[in-house]
């Protein structure tokens, strides 16, 4: 599956399994969750590299790019019954401007042609909830750490 480009300037492209695709990767992880990490754990680089090395095996990674600049990573892709959206790490300086709503919004867009949910998760005291409930997804389970969300397809 292959993510459309957002006008006017937004791309999409697939990163590859090259070592600076994957340091890109996980450089914004890095950046967008490091902090959150921290505030439950230590940040033990030798742990996160080899997770996020498996999560990069697992599924397709995104560069999110905007005219020539790097925003950061997601990861979009089709389940027997749902769509997965994941890995959406904007690095901090591109946070808060709106950027990660119409993104999100593009998104949940194709999956709603495609007459899809969406699922993801995401850590319970990352604010990032607040913009996946915005966008219409509901809690459907929970670990000790991580939410589980849904969004149904919407418009049909």
């Amino acid at each position: 599956m292959e993510i459309p480009n957002l006008p006017p300037d937004f791309q999409f492209a697939r990163l590859g399994k090259n070592p600076d695709d994957v340091a890109f990767a996980f450089e914004a992880k890095g950046a967008a969750m490091g902090p959150h990490i921290i505030k439950r754990w230590t940040w033990d680089e030798a742990f996160q590299r080899d997770l996020h090395e498996r999560h990069y095996c697992e599924k397709p990674f995104f560069e999110i790019r905007r005219a020539e600049q790097r925003l950061g990573t997601l990861s979009f892709h089709r389940q027997p019954d749902h769509l997965r959206f994941g890995e959406f790490y904007l690095f901090p300086e591109h946070q808060g401007k709106g950027l990660g709503s119409a993104i999100l919004a593009h998104c949940l867009a194709l999956a709603d042609g495609m007459r899809l949910p969406v699922r993801l998760e995401y850590l319970h005291w990352n604010p990032v909830g607040s913009l996946y409930r915005r966008h219409g997804f509901k809690e459907i389970d929970r670990s000790e750490t991580h939410c589980f969300l849904q969004r149904e397809a919407v418009g049909f």
